[in-house]
């Protein structure tokens, strides 16, 4: 379709990075997970599992945007399908970052885990909405949204690594005290 040949760059390079990334993740919280014991499931699902979502939203619709359509309206509805999952899924993270109690987020992680993945969703599905009406600015924004999906992506899995690695594990209260105490 000539309205998106001239992106497939683009949605190779976002895609395979997504890609990239989300592997990495595996590695990273397989690592974490393994040498710490302090890594909780409900910590893990609401600040790393979101991670791994976004990049994988982000390579979805580069895989939707290089495949082979036949109408730029086909493609808006799936993009706006992705879109509407990544909303409810953020609102569903909104939901666990204030229930969970692994770890008492401050507004900082709040903009980063939950307000902004909301907005790129938002442009996602914004984008899907005016693909078919403004086929020459929509693809714009749509990478704008699955930009800020990687970027997103990239902050978090740095901001949950670094507090893993700095976090101090606290001892068991039945750990005989260290040599010379």
């Amino acid at each position: 379709m000539p309205a998106l040949s001239a992106w497939s760059n683009f949605y190779v390079v976002t895609g395979s990075s997504a890609a990239a990334l989300t592997g990495l993740m595996f590695v990273v919280i397989t690592l974490v997970v393994a040498n710490r014991s302090t890594a909780t499931r409900e910590g893990i699902a609401t600040f790393s599992t979101p991670t791994v979502a976004h990049f994988s939203a982000a390579l979805l619709v580069s895989a939707i945007m290089s495949a082979p359509w036949r109408a730029l309206s086909h493609v808006a509805a799936v993009v706006g399908i992705v879109g509407a999952v990544g909303l409810t899924y953020s609102a569903m993270i909104a939901y666990r970052a204030r229930r969970q109690t692994a770890y008492d987020p401050d507004l900082e992680d709040l903009v980063w885990y939950v307000v902004m993945p909301l907005i790129a969703y938002l442009v996602i599905g914004g984008a899907a909405l005016g693909l078919a009406r403004y086929p020459a600015v929509a693809p714009f924004v749509l990478a704008a949204g699955s930009v800020l999906l990687i970027f997103l992506g990239i902050h978090n899995a740095w901001d949950v690594v670094t507090y893993l690695a700095i976090e101090k594990v606290e001892p068991p209260d039945d750990a005989a005290p260290p040599s010379g105490a």
